[in-house]
């Protein structure tokens, strides 16, 4: 599959983790992990739950949704297993199918739009030049990648899970339903919505990317520093945990 534009060699090095497996097992850890707490928080009773016992259970499946995304987002920057293109699509194709039965090879080929054409009318994460506040720009944004299709399958997959695996409809609406729409405001808001978003200043080219400057604990809890969107933009080889070093590694460099 067509890789994205690597930056020269001259500027920032980073050592890729094509040289060893540590995006391959960080991958399958995030899915790993997904999928044994949403496992578990399905089976539990919910009834003996408080209102911030709850609420902790769908922020954190919340946040490995996001994780999930993540990593498929890795993948078609090649970057999960370099080592081996088949496993590394294979990775990001099944981290979108458990994430919502999302078609990776479409998703593949906007993304490649939006890298090229960023914030642009060719880009299509970007508004439509009247959608621009965060409401109207979300659902721009996601009427151009759900479909009744999806739709149709993951309703059919609630209900027989429900009616054939016996699982409380409750565990799975606040476990499994909730937490993907929570991690798509998610990502749209800290990968879309504030790093592309027009300053005052007017885009800096050519990625028209801003980056939101926060602590590194704190970048990886809101968006698996996703927030570091300029660095990801210039730097699209860069796996989502060596941002921080492409950050840190651009600061140095600019600074006196």
């Amino acid at each position: 599959m067509q890789q994205l534009e690597k930056p020269p060699s001259s500027q920032i090095h980073i050592k890729l983790n094509g040289e060893s497996t540590t995006g391959l097992f960080i991958a399958i850890t995030i899915i790993g992990i997904w999928a044994a707490s949403l496992t578990y928080l399905l089976s539990v009773d919910i009834s003996k739950f408080n209102f911030i016992t709850l609420l902790l259970g769908i922020i954190w499946q919340t946040f490995l949704y996001t994780g999930l995304f993540i990593t498929a987002h890795d993948a078609m920057h090649g970057v999960v297993f370099p080592k081996n293109s088949k496993i590394n699509h294979f990775i990001g194709s099944f981290s979108l199918l458990l994430y919502g039965w999302l078609s990776y090879s479409k998703l593949l080929k906007k993304h490649w739009v939006h890298h090229h054409h960023p914030a642009s009318e060719s880009d299509p994460d970007f508004h439509n030049g009247k959608q621009k506040n965060f409401f109207a720009w979300y659902l721009y944004f996601m009427k151009n990648y759900w479909s009744w299709q999806q739709i149709i399958v993951l309703t059919s997959l609630y209900n027989l899970s429900h009616y054939f695996l016996h699982i409380p409809k409750d565990n799975l609406t606040y476990f499994w339903a909730l937490p993907a729409i929570l991690s798509s405001i998610q990502l749209f808001y800290f990968g879309t919505f504030l790093p592309h978003q027009e300053p005052e200043e007017g885009y800096s080219e050519p990625h028209r990317a801003q980056t939101i400057s926060l602590p590194v604990w704190l970048s990886f809890l809101t968006c698996y520093h996703f927030g570091y969107h300029n660095e990801h933009h210039e730097y699209p080889h860069a796996a989502w945990w060596q941002l921080p070093k492409v950050y840190k590694s651009k600061t140095e460099t600019v600074s006196p």
